[in-house]
């Protein structure tokens, strides 16, 4: 009697528990979930932080801060990883230049806008100076790419503008990528591209660069922070050479990249007003024992974080 009383017992408790675990599994004990799962923490070129997806197949930017330094005019790296080229990126905004004047200041090389399509009407334009730029850097001896702003809705204008800015550069040798730059311009009010997703914009890049490739060039992609974090697929840009504008003392972007913007009101001689300022990294080979020489005029400038294209006509 009492061996079954025990049992009994027993068995009393073991279905009190179980009750208790279903109680407590349906009323109360929550699961922790990583509200950044999948993410990670980038500077905001404002000095905090913020959270953007992580794409773990592209590789991360090796850049220390303790590379680059100024002496006011311009900044430049002092690593041994890269081949630093000082450079500008250029359109009729900055009106007539003296080429010459902008070689012996220490610039190497220029992007300079070819072509444009409206943000408004979404036409398509030469850019007015083009041909005199283009020109003039490479009578100054300086390396050239290019670039087109684009404001493409879909792929099919995307394709409209790379055959478009083929036509414009049919003929000059370029040294470095024909880039394609997309923009959201929120400073101009309502535009043609303000609800294109991260997606089509992605899709239209990569039409673009497809048409150009074609024809023989090598391309890129320009961004900003916010636009490559939180709009681009980057990791279907891979094969693009990266260009990214983030101004600051030194690149703090996260993923690796060629070109870097960190200036949109720099002091270059030969061109009136602010001017874009650029370095444009190249690899050393590892079995290299040259190091980069530091340029001498190396510009610690920390402008706003928008490019303001031209309007339609």
């Amino acid at each position: 009697m009492r061996s079954r009383y025990h049992r009994f017992k027993k068995f009393i408790s073991l279905v009190y528990i179980a009750a208790l675990l279903i109680c407590l599994s349906a009323c109360g004990a929550e699961t922790y979930v990583d509200p950044h799962a999948g993410q990670v923490s980038v500077s905001d070129g404002r000095g905090g932080q913020m959270w953007v997806p992580l794409y773990a197949d592209i590789p991360v930017s090796t850049f220390s801060s303790d590379e680059f330094y100024s002496d006011g005019t311009y900044i430049d790296y002092g690593g041994t990883q890269y081949k630093a080229l000082r450079g500008i990126d250029i359109s009729e905004h900055q009106g007539t230049i003296d080429w010459q004047a902008v070689r012996d200041d220490g610039v190497e090389f220029a992007i300079i806008r070819a072509g444009y399509r409206g943000y408004s009407e979404g036409k398509l334009y030469e850019d007015a100076c083009f041909r005199a730029n283009i020109e003039g850097a490479l009578s100054a001896g300086l390396k050239i790419g290019v670039y087109f702003f684009s404001q493409a809705v879909s792929t099919s204008e995307a394709t409209e503008e790379a055959e478009y800015l083929l036509d414009i550069i049919k003929g000059y040798s370029l040294d470095l990528p024909v880039f394609f730059d997309w923009e959201q311009v929120a400073e101009v009010g309502e535009t043609r591209v303000d609800n294109v997703d991260g997606t089509t914009v992605t899709d239209c890049c990569l039409a673009f660069c497809s048409i150009v490739e074609s024809a023989g060039y090598d391309t890129g992609v320009y961004f900003y922070r916010s636009l490559g974090y939180y709009d681009y697929e980057l990791n279907r840009l891979t094969n693009l050479v990266f260009w990214v504008g983030a101004p600051g003392d030194a690149p703090d972007f996260y993923y690796k990249h060629a070109m870097w913007q960190y200036s949109f009101t720099g002091a270059v001689n030969g061109i009136e007003g602010g001017t874009d300022l650029n370095l444009y990294f190249e690899e050393v080979p590892a079995n290299s024992s040259s190091s980069p020489l530091p340029s001498t005029n190396p510009v610690d400038v920390v402008p706003p974080e928008v490019t303001l294209p031209s309007p339609n006509a």
